[in-house]
């Protein structure tokens, strides 16, 4: 546990909780923007197309090299 000698090093540390408790919660509203990205249906049709076309690309190498 800290002690304080003076009501300046009171004041201080206040100051330095309120300033991590803001840029923490700045943090949770980029996180939640960020998940709403992702749960928007483009993304979702993006990724599956993204991952078709790997898949298309895979199974032709495979239809080139065996025969």
């Amino acid at each position: 546990m800290k002690t304080y000698t003076t009501f300046e090093d009171i004041n201080n540390d206040l100051k330095r909780y309120q300033l991590e408790r803001d840029i923490a919660w700045e943090e949770l509203k980029l996180i939640k923007n960020e998940y709403k990205e992702d749960l928007h249906p483009l993304n979702w049709v993006s990724t599956a197309l993204k991952l078709t076309g790997k898949y298309r690309f895979i199974a032709l190498i495979k239809k080139w090299f065996f025969k």
